[in-house]
This record gives structure tokens, C-alpha cells and sequence, in this order.
């Protein structure tokens, strides 16, 4: 009967039998390669050919960056290299590359959040950047960052600027970044020994390959191993606009949904609707591009000029950001988070506690209070199980601090004022009573 069944779905559906069994990542790798390849589209994991193909055609490139085995992000990706019929005439006017690893990626010219698994940059052949798009404020949640009515708004809006080529060059310089501290990423200190600069197609593929977020990790372990506190910039990376109170729209490139009251977005005027055409003198095709703006302030503050379109009129709005600002991000959905908590809480993850649990704790209402949530099993995350925490205690001081009041603002603590092998001293509420625990801070 089951047979039965498969069989008619498929041929309702047009999905192979197959096709209903889980893949493994290996498989998933090989076989993107060979459906991309065969369709002809796209050109892939083979940058330098698609940069002389846009030199030869005088097409703007568009570069996406996307990891294979990742999941969360398959639906926008299959449907890009699908070609849909609302992308596919915009997306016939590039020279399309796709890349599934980091391996030998210049990142003095692809700078992007690395705790991302698909990420797209539109270029021109002499490299320089039209624009980003691919956002992520959450872990598993897309559907306010990223549509593909976005993307083809971003697209269009790179064609527009590779028109007006090289007259709008000068106001595209500040997309590129500053020089990387490692060229590319089998050459930083904690993948050197394990990578190469290919995909060893012949082998293991899976286990040869640098995903996004080892990027970033390896920059952070090294900070950690040479006894030096992480930076803002790397532990809060590509700052998102909601943190500032701006939600914007993902199926444009850049116009305001949403202000959010008492906001950093509403003090400097904001308002829903606004379409923001530039930010401190760059133009945006996405919400990505404004990330990238936030990602070239410094921590200590600064301020952002917008160019902004309204309906009644066009203005200049000037956001100031104070010192600490890119505390008001949340780190904890990154894949990087991982890392920090082996080094800061020793594989715990931690969760503000409702306030009626505060109540039959005996808890006051306001002040530090994190329910330990999860609890590392094995290795260096398991310090903290080892310590003695257990699930369902609550945190409410750590090494005397009362003002931690997030998953967010631990694992900063923790990799910022703190350095491994120090222990910390941790008062949780267990069963209505008070017990202090010592948590090894780690490398």
C-alpha cells in the first residue's frame, strides 16, 4: 500500500521516489554541481572565469555565494537557480557565478556576514561592488529579511547603476572594504593546517570544504587563544536595522515598513514609508547594503546621513548612533554563538525568564533573571554540566553583575571582560533557593 502510495504521488507531483529519501551532504554537493553545470546558466565555483566573461560581454556579475547541506535558505536558492520566470530576464543580463565553498575566496573584495549561508553580490568586471543582498536576524526565520521580490528589486537596481557606469563609480567606493586580516580563508591561523584553496572533488568534497561561518570563528578563536578580548565589530558583526528601530521592507530595496517608538530610527525622523535612497553617500539595493553601511561605523558611536524620499517631499535625515550601539544587536541566533558559548557559559544557552516564573521563584520583577535552557553535553561544552548547572536553573548574577539581562549581553561579558581559564563566579535559583556556582571561562 505504501508503494502504492509513493507511486501516485509521483505521478501527481512529478517527483521521482527517489527524491523522498534523505540525501546525504555528499551527495547534495556532487549533485548540485552536476544539475547546475548541466543546465548551462550559471558558471560554477570558478570566479576568474566569470570576472573575463563580464570584461568579454560588458555584463554587470553577479556572484552568489551559497552553502550547499544548508536547509533554511533552499527555497530562495532553488528558485535562483531555477531561473523563475520573475528573475529569469533580469537575471539573463549578468554573468552568473555560482560558489559553494569559501575555499580561496578573496575576502579583500567579498566581505559579508559570515554567519550567513547564502549571500549575493552584484559587481562589475573591475570588481567594483553594485550591491549586496542576503540579510538574517534570525536563525531560522527569513520571511522578513529576504524575498525574491527583493532580490529582483536588487538586481534591477544593480543593472540600473552598471547603466550608468562609470559615472556613479565614485559613490560605489566605500563597498569595498578595508584589507581582510587574512587574504583568503585557508590561509588564517585555525584552517591553514586543514584546508586548501579546492574542493576535493576527488575525495571527501564535504570534509574539504570552508563553510561561511568558519570564517568568522576562526577569527574570534584567534583573539581568544592570544589572551585578547574580541572585538564589537567581530563579536557584533553587520549590524541589523531593527536593532535601530527601522524595519524595512524585504520585497525593496530599501523602504521603511516600520519605525519602532522610542528608537534610535525614530529620534532622527524616520517614518513609515520612506524610501531611503542612499546611506552616508552610498546607494542601496537591499537591506544587506545597509548593513553594510552600519558595519563601517565603530562601536564608540557615529553618525549616518540618509538621502530619503518621501511622498510629500525629499530630505536628509541625520541618525546618530552613541557609544555601545552595536550592543543592541542580538548575537544569539548566529551559528557563531556556538563558539562563544563554549568560551563564555560553557555550552549553556540561556533565555529571559517570563514573568510569572519570576513570581513563583521568588524572583523580583526586574533585574537579571536567564533560565538555563540548554545544557552542553559533550567536550568544552559540557563545562558547565560539569560545574554543576543543571536545565531549569536560573541565572540571576554573574561575577557580581545584575545588568546581564540577555542571552546576548553573557556571551559578550564573557568574551570581552573575561579571559579563559579565569572562573566566574554564577548565583542561580534552583527549587526557590540561591546557590553560587563556579563556571570555567574557556578558550
Amino acid at each position: 500500500m505504501r508503494t502504492l502510495t509513493l507511486l501516485l504521488l509521483t505521478i501527481l507531483l512529478g517527483t521521482p521516489v527517489h527524491a523522498q529519501q534523505k540525501k546525504t551532504r555528499d551527495q547534495k554537493v556532487r549533485e548540485d554541481r552536476e544539475k547546475v553545470t548541466t543546465a548551462g546558466h550559471w558558471i560554477y565555483n570558478d570566479l576568474e572565469t566569470g570576472f573575463r566573461n563580464a570584461r568579454q560581454t560588458g555584463k554587470p556579475l553577479l556572484v552568489v555565494l551559497r552553502c550547499i547541506p544548508c536547509e533554511e535558505c533552499v527555497k530562495l536558492d532553488d528558485d535562483l537557480v531555477d531561473n523563475d520566470p520573475v528573475l529569469k530576464p533580469l537575471l539573463e543580463q549578468f554573468v552568473c557565478v555560482r560558489v559553494v565553498s569559501t575555499n580561496g575566496l578573496d575576502l579583500s573584495l567579498f566581505q559579508f556576514d559570515t554567519d550567513q549561508s547564502f549571500a549575493v553580490f552584484m559587481l562589475n568586471a573591475d570588481r567594483t561592488i553594485y550591491g549586496r543582498f542576503g540579510t538574517r536576524s534570525h536563525r531560522t526565520e527569513w520571511i522578513g529579511d529576504v524575498s525574491l521580490k527583493g532580490l529582483a528589486a536588487a538586481l534591477q537596481g544593480a543593472l540600473d547603476l552598471h547603466q550608468r557606469f562609470p559615472a556613479v563609480r565614485q559613490s560605489l567606493l566605500k563597498k569595498n572594504g578595508p584589507p581582510p586580516l587574512h587574504r583568503t580563508p585557508e590561509q588564517m591561523p585555525g584552517l591553514r593546517d586543514k584546508y586548501t584553496s579546492q574542493l576535493n572533488y576527488s575525495g571527501d568534497v564535504v570534509k574539504s570544504c570552508i563553510h561561511c561561518h568558519q570564517i568568522g570563528d576562526s577569527i574570534r578563536d584567534q583573539y581568544r587563544a592570544e589572551d585578547k578580548a574580541i572585538p564589537e565589530v567581530v563579536l557584533n558583526p553587520y549590524p541589523h536595522p531593527r536593532s535601530l528601530g527601522l524595519v524595512l521592507n524585504p520585497d525593496e530595496a530599501a523602504t521603511v515598513r516600520e519605525v519602532q517608538p522610542d528608537s534610535l530610527a525614530a529620534a532622527a525622523g524616520f517614518r513609515a514609508e520612506d524610501h531611503i535612497l542612499s546611506l552616508n553617500g552610498q546607494p542601496l539595493l537591499s537591506i544587506a547594503d545597509v548593513q553594510w553601511v552600519l558595519q563601517g561605523i565603530e562601536p564608540e558611536g557615529g553618525t549616518v546621513t540618509a538621502d530619503v524620499q518621501s511622498q510629500e517631499s525629499r530630505r536628509t535625515i541625520t541618525l546618530t548612533l552613541p557609544a555601545g550601539w552595536r550592543r543592541l544587536s542580538d548575537i544569539s541566533w548566529r551559528v557563531s554563538a556556538w563558539g562563544l558559548r563554549r568560551m563564555a557559559t560553557g555550552g549553556m544557552k540561556l533565555e529571559p525568564v517570563e514573568p510569572a516564573e519570576r513570581g513563583r521563584n521568588g524572583i523580583p520583577e526586574t533585574g537579571m533573571a536567564l533560565l538555563v535552557r540548554h545544557l552542553g553535553q559533550y567536550g568544552a561544552h559540557a563545562a558547565a554540566k560539569n560545574a554543576g548547572f543543571l536545565q531549569g536553573d536560573v541565572v540571576i548574577s554573574i561575577d557580581g553583575r545584575t545588568d546581564l539581562l540577555s542571552d546576548s549581553d553573557v556571551l559578550r561579558y564573557g568574551v570581552t571582560e573575561k579571559r579563559a581559564g579565569e572562573q566566574v563566579s554564577v548565583t542561580v535559583v534552583r527549587a526557590g533557593r540561591q546557590q553560587t556556582l563556579l563556571l570555567p571561562m574557556q578558550q
